[in-house]
């Protein structure tokens, strides 16, 4: 999450138009800068070792975030027992395994090596509402025929409202143009023909939402809830084989749905002169020793449900034609001589083998033909992992 001056950013674009028409690109910097603690803190039912992430307000300049390292991260609860955070790898980390109870009240410190100390607002775990199922289906959405993630939910005593939502997608990979033989430079250059591994025709590609997926039930008569979590066009590649998805339905109170709802506003304005300005976003987070700091996030304490399902492309698209790869994987070829047409002359084939921008596909003899594709088209490790993940089943 970056928070950036938009007042610093309309000024300079309305400048730009008002003496040159913005005929010159311009390089925007941030001019003033005012640094805030940003806190991404969700603690749940689940028994584990909970997660909590600070970083620093970015300028429009910066490339990466800024970690708040050192700092003296716990939470504490009505009954006097005290969790501790341990940085581990960019985040805060429990040092042993809990879980949120109904009834018992919350509360998180932070104290930053820097001497500034912050503490939340008290906080009660959520209603907990399992997620009845999640469902893989063939939908159309604005004209665009795809597969519909949905979830479906009910809490009989109506009592969740609010839900948000957070996926992780894997997906298996086949690269389309393996062959068991590939071509490889020596010390001198010369071209080799060597086996090609196995391992890297399969592989494995996980990611996550960056959006928050959020959605509410407060206008209902009753708690049932069918909603779409993702949506997958049927060209997208990453169904071309086996996907799976693992939804996790986090019910929140109204303060901190609020909260997130605004922020999604916030970061879905579309333009940077858009009348919906971000400003300031207070959360439950609090400064005790400097009443006028900002400190930027939420501390939520939220009941959670997950579930995972998997789908081959051809369970809901059978007999069809699957997606196309992700990039072009039409074969061209080098040969060596003074005429090479209809293929590229061999010099290009030593430089290109040399940067790794291709993958051998076939030849007739080393002095002939060399028929080649781009690497990712014959070795997904170009891009993406072949180890197998745990949870994975075919």
């Amino acid at each position: 999450m970056k928070i950036k001056s938009a007042s610093n950013l309309i000024f300079l674009l309305l400048l730009c138009f008002i003496f040159n028409s913005c005929t010159e690109p311009y390089i925007l910097e941030t001019n003033t800068y005012e640094e805030a603690l940003v806190v991404e803190a969700t603690i749940t039912n689940e028994l584990k070792k909970q997660e909590i992430t600070l970083t620093k307000t970015s300028r429009f300049e910066d490339k990466e975030t800024q970690i708040e390292s050192g700092a003296d991260v716990f939470i504490t609860d009505n009954a006097g027992t005290r969790y501790d955070f341990e940085e581990e790898s960019g985040k805060y980390i429990s040092t042993k395994e809990f879980q949120a109870i109904p009834g018992k009240e919350y509360r998180l410190t932070i104290n930053t090596k820097d001497g500034r100390s912050f503490v939340s607002s008290t906080e009660t775990l959520t209603p907990v509402n399992v997620m009845q199922d999640v469902k893989a289906a063939v939908e159309t959405k604005d004209s665009l025929r795809g597969v519909a993630i949905r979830v479906t939910s009910f809490d009989p005593t109506n009592e969740a409202k609010y839900y948000r939502y957070e996926y992780e997608e894997t997906y298996k990979i086949i690269a389309p143009k393996w062959v068991a033989t590939k071509a490889i430079l020596d010390d001198n250059s010369n071209i080799l023909l060597v086996p090609n591994p196995v391992d890297t025709k399969v592989c494995y590609s996980t990611k996550k939402n960056t959006a928050l997926i959020l959605t509410n039930t407060s206008q209902q008569t009753d708690s049932h809830l069918n909603y779409r979590v993702r949506f997958i066009s049927d060209q997208n590649y990453i169904i071309t084989h086996r996907y799976s998805i693992l939804v996790k339905q986090y019910v929140e109170n109204l303060a901190a749905y609020t909260y997130y709802e605004t922020l999604k506003k916030i970061s879905e304005s579309g333009s940077l002169l858009s009348p919906r300005q971000p400003g300031y976003l207070y959360g439950n987070l609090r400064s005790t020793n400097n009443p006028t700091e900002k400190i930027i996030g939420y501390f939520d304490v939220a009941s959670v449900s997950t579930k995972r399902i998997y789908f081959n492309y051809e369970d809901l698209f059978p007999g069809e034609f699957a997606p196309p790869y992700y990039t072009n994987c039409d074969e061209f070829c080098y040969r060596p001589g003074l005429e090479p047409y209809p293929c590229r002359t061999f010099d290009g084939f030593i430089q290109d083998l040399g940067l790794n921008k291709i993958a051998y596909q076939s030849a007739n003899v080393p002095s002939s033909v060399y028929n080649m594709v781009n690497i990712p088209c014959g070795d997904c490790t170009s891009f993406s992992s072949n180890i197998k993940p745990t949870f994975w089943v075919d």
